[in-house]
């Protein structure tokens, strides 16, 4: 079990898998223990009740739920942001990495 874990919500979970991918390498990079995958937001609710997720990351061609993910994750000590978009045009998985980590400090 990681120590770690860091779910990427999109409209597909498909353009996420890619930044995933790149942000497990930068994770192995740096010696961090953490597990990142991608789904869509149609499964955020089941991940968010069977997983210890302790930070979400929202794809920004789903920024606009922004607010709706704020309410599921209301007083469960999970970070929620969207993610940088230039980073995510760049697939910068460092990037990305840190971001999430800022969130889960």
């Amino acid at each position: 079990m990681a120590e770690k874990t860091i779910m990427l919500c999109c409209s597909a979970g498909m353009s996420t898998s890619l930044l995933v991918t790149k942000m497990q390498k930068a994770a192995e990079d740096q010696g961090k223990d953490v597990e990142i995958f991608a789904c869509p937001v149609a499964e955020a609710d089941d991940n968010l009740a069977q997983n210890k997720i302790d930070c979400v990351l929202l794809g920004p061609q789903v920024r606009y739920m922004e607010n709706e993910f704020k309410q599921k994750v209301d007083g469960k000590n999970i970070g929620l942001a969207v993610i940088d978009m230039q980073a995510y045009g760049m697939m910068d998985g460092a990037k990305v990495l840190d971001q999430a980590y800022q969130l889960m400090s």
